[in-house]
């Protein structure tokens, strides 16, 4: 029997809620009840990490790409999917940093959240300055040039 590549094996991901509703710049994540447990005392962080499924993206076509064109920085140069934040990629897990408002049940309401409704969250993990803050981190320029979204 042939073994499987590293590139075909499979993972499987549980997905822990939804992003239920967008307003303005807030949102609601709504957490499933297996999962609601895991919420105690992120009512003590003022920002989380949230992992979120690409939904909307999620088909072969999106999954083959490697190269973008990094649209909310006005980059008309090709770019590696790698290096840029695109939806667009082999797996599309996208990641964001937003203020935590308030915590009601199950139910986070956040600020700064760049999913789409309907987004499955794959993870909520709390923002720890210490460790996911490098002030003195290297970056291209271009990426402090947002047009929009």
């Amino acid at each position: 029997m042939k073994q499987k590549s590293r590139a075909d094996r499979r993972a499987e991901v549980r997905f822990i809620g939804e992003v239920v509703n967008i307003d303005g710049e807030t949102a609601a994540l709504q957490v499933y009840p297996q999962y609601c447990d895991g919420l105690r005392e992120i009512g003590s962080y003022s920002h989380l990490i949230i992992l979120y499924w690409a939904h909307q993206r999620d088909n072969e076509y999106e999954r083959q790409t490697t190269m973008v064109f990094p649209r909310r920085h006005g980059r008309r140069i090709s770019t590696g999917v790698f290096a840029c934040r695109s939806p667009s990629r082999p797996n599309p897990v996208c990641f964001c940093v937003v203020e935590l408002l308030e915590v009601e049940g199950c139910r986070l309401k956040v600020k700064g959240l760049d999913a789409e409704l309907g987004s499955p969250i794959v993870d909520i993990k709390p923002y720890h300055p210490h460790s996911d803050s490098i002030p003195d981190a290297k970056f291209p320029e271009w990426v402090l040039n947002r047009t929009h979204g």
